[in-house]
């Protein structure tokens, strides 16, 4: 029997579609869900479990009470055993704990969700040894031990189950200042290094913060948007530096991890939060994303741009985004697809495909978008 430690942090990536840059921390989590702000990580995980639910029968989960675990497990039927119980609402302690006593437990494989500082909590008490594996729900997502997609990570465990032979690799565990992160500034730390099943397909890369900047191109990219603005249509112009510099040509003010939305060159609304943007949609105007690559790991949707969340892309429409990145971004991907992760499985998929990028002025590539459905 195949024996899996499941925890969940049930509040990772609950900042990200209100704007707030993460969910450290009692009091931003409190903000965010006076602003509304919805729970994803047990819909992320189970996204994931579902993937091997032919292997149910062969598999033993090992998790923590509540919200943390048991619940998600008892939804669908799975054999658990409790190893940890939480307070509610859970806490960094709470994780730790269940660390420690589901590490106790003689398992295969760690399987946690959340973000980085979930990770970072991690590695703090964990036994070095011990494979481990994350199920990506917060906004920030720097470290090399999550999986590309929630649904990546169930089909690496599916192989796992299965018996197939994959090398433990040691990833990463990066967390950054979210205060800092919240000005606009990213300070990037390494903490220390876990061990992985290794998977170039299903495991991310850690994300690339120090590449050269390459300012001619950026500029020449931003050129050929700008000249093809047209003053009937709204445009939101998305995180990273690429589209920061689309921003400063055209004299803006810029959230460099945010969206900000442009009318006729004119700033209409600075780190629009997912209810701005379904906003503006249902008002009926004409609108254009500009979103950008994370260098390193290629995740152009769910990688600190939540506010596109699957109703936003649903409302309107693939066909409305617009993807630009320098080719250096694209070679440093060594072939691999452009990466979704919306946290809906169905539209995921449905976005595979060739996509055109701007590279440069008057530049363009075709480059492949999403894991093909197997």
């Amino acid at each position: 029997m195949f024996r899996l430690g499941l925890i969940i942090n049930p509040f990772a990536g609950i900042g990200g579609r209100v704007g707030l840059k993460g969910s450290d921390g009692a009091d931003v989590r409190r903000i965010a869900l006076q602003l509304g702000a919805p729970q994803l990580a047990r819909t992320k995980v189970k996204n994931c479990l579902i993937q091997f639910k032919n292997r149910f029968d062969k598999i033993t989960i090992i998790t923590v009470s509540g919200e943390m675990g048991e619940q998600v497990c008892s939804e669908l039927g799975l054999t658990y055993e409790i190893a940890s119980f939480c307070k509610t609402p859970s806490t960094d302690l709470d994780t730790k704990e269940a660390v420690k006593a589901i590490q106790d437990s003689n398992i295969d494989l760690l399987l946690f969700a959340g973000g980085d500082g979930t990770a970072r909590n991690i590695f703090e008490v964990s036994d070095q040894c011990n494979p481990v594996l994350g199920i990506p729900a917060g906004v920030k997502i720097h470290s090399g031990v999550y999986a590309v997609s929630a649904e990546a990570a169930g089909l690496l465990v599916n192989d796992l189950v299965d018996g197939k032979m994959l090398s433990l690799v040691s990833a990463d565990v990066v967390d950054i200042d979210e205060q800092a992160f919240r000005q606009g500034k990213v300070k990037a730390q390494k903490y220390g290094e876990l061990n992985v099943p290794a998977s170039l397909r299903y495991v991310q890369a850690v994300k690339n913060g120090n590449s050269e900047i390459e300012e001619l191109v950026f500029q020449d990219i931003a050129a050929e948007v700008i000249e093809s603005m047209d003053d009937n249509i709204y445009y939101v112009i998305g995180s990273g530096t690429t589209c920061a510099e689309i921003m400063r040509q055209l004299g803006l003010t810029n959230t460099l991890l945010g969206s900000d939305i442009v009318h006729q060159e004119s700033l209409i609304k600075s780190d629009a939060v997912e209810s701005d943007l379904l906003a503006l949609i249902e008002s009926g105007a004409e609108v254009i994303f500009v979103i950008t690559v994370i260098g390193g790991q290629g995740h152009i949707l769910g990688r600190g741009n939540h506010q596109l969340s699957p109703q936003v892309v649903k409302s309107v429409g693939w066909d409305c985004f617009v993807v630009i990145a320098t080719k250096s971004k694209l070679e440093e991907l060594n072939n691999r697809p452009l990466l979704v992760d919306t946290g809906d499985i169905e539209l995921d998929h449905a976005l595979h495909g060739l996509k055109q990028v701007i590279c440069g002025y008057r530049d363009y590539v075709l480059y492949p978008v999403g894991l093909k459905r197997d």
